[in-house]
């Protein structure tokens, strides 16, 4: 066995150069990519993380099966990948700024039992999305929740109102998210749309919040904690 071919094989310093030119833009892309892709698709993990897991994996996998790529290239490349990072999340610690620009801010989705309607359309959420999201943390409709807040990370974090203090909201469950075809007197209605709540008698009275006319009978059962 040739060990000097399996280490450095026709390595050049252009050839270097290079390789640490490509393994900037293509971490730059990377980045750029994720971010255009919304947070939720890097659930759990950083964007950074992330960038790194796909930049080291691809590093580490291709000289295993390649004939002609020598181990040091798969070295530069990791080195400078770091290198990058190690630039990067120290640049987010000094500029607030920079942080913001790469990982994005927390979003409030949800405040006193309504959608807050520009932010989800910021994440580009679907209903069913969302309303999935919250599900899986025990909500059966909105007038439980205080705050709902998506994290930079993806996830959700809520606050719940106390038992006394549950205001009728807009029900988040597939059987209870109905449009109503009439409306019946001194009962609470929510906007499908928005999550605004209130009585109404007219079907086709528009919601005072979103210009939308569609309703579903809201629900006040409290949030039960498991």
């Amino acid at each position: 066995m040739d060990v000097f071919k399996l280490f450095i094989h026709d390595t050049t310093w252009p050839f270097i150069l290079e390789i640490m030119v490509r393994s900037c833009v293509m971490y730059i892309l990377i980045i750029v990519f994720l971010r255009i892709s919304g947070k939720r698709g890097i659930r759990q993990l950083s964007i950074f993380e992330l960038a790194i897991i796909l930049c080291l994996g691809s590093a580490a996998g291709d000289p295993m099966f390649t004939e002609d790529l020598p181990i040091l290239q798969a070295f530069l490349v990791i080195g400078t990948v770091l290198l990058l990072y190690r630039l990067t999340t120290w640049s987010m610690m000094k500029n607030k700024k920079i942080e913001e620009l790469l990982e994005g801010k927390p979003l409030y989705i949800v405040e006193n039992g309504q959608l807050v309607i520009d932010d989800v359309k910021k994440e580009k959420f679907s209903h069913d999305e969302f309303f999935a999201e919250m599900r899986q943390c025990n909500v059966e409709h909105l007038g439980q929740i205080r705050s709902a807040l998506l994290e930079t990370d993806g996830c959700l974090s809520i606050l719940f109102y106390r038992a006394e203090q549950t205001q009728w909201g807009l029900p988040i469950f597939p059987k209870a998210y109905v449009q109503v075809e009439s409306l019946q007197p001194d009962t609470f209605y929510s906007c499908m749309y928005c999550g605004h709540t209130q009585k109404s008698e007219n079907i086709q009275q528009c919601c005072p919040r979103c210009q939308h006319a569609c309703w579903a009978k809201s629900l006040r059962e409290a949030h039960l904690t498991l």
